[in-house]
């Protein structure tokens, strides 16, 4: 049983994974450029905020990169927790409902009839006790 389990889990982190890069995807190349666009042609990827400059030698090559505080790229990745954690939401409402229904089926199915020798011992321990 526990080696199901172990399956199982295996699979979902799997699926886990490919779903999280499909809903990268589906922000940054379908969510984003609509928004960006609406808001005068912004892309979020290039929003930041530098802090210090590249150094650039006599040739004008990069010698040092510069550093940038990216909020842009966070605002990004912040839109793919939503749209994940509202999936993961909505996944384990479905899951609860459809326990909760087997468990009402359960509860409903009636017992089954006992079988021929339970009732022949009814029978013997009914003559017993009236002895």
């Amino acid at each position: 049983m526990s080696k199901g389990n172990v399956i199982d889990l295996a699979v979902g982190i799997i699926i886990g994974a490919a779903f999280g890069k499909i809903v990268a995807s589906l922000v940054a190349d379908v969510i984003m450029p609509p928004i960006g666009f609406v808001l005068g042609g912004v892309n979020f990827t290039d929003l930041k905020i530098p802090v210090k400059a590249a150094q650039l030698d006599a040739a004008g090559k990069v010698v040092k990169a510069g550093v940038s505080i990216n909020y842009g790229n966070f605002i990004q990745v912040c839109f793919e927790f939503v749209i994940i954690a509202f999936a993961v939401f909505i996944l384990v409402k479905a899951v609860q409902t459809f326990r909760k229904k087997q468990d009402a089926d359960a509860v409903a199915a009636p017992a089954p009839a006992p079988s021929r020798q339970e009732e022949l011992l009814e029978e013997i321990k009914d003559i017993l006790k009236s002895k």
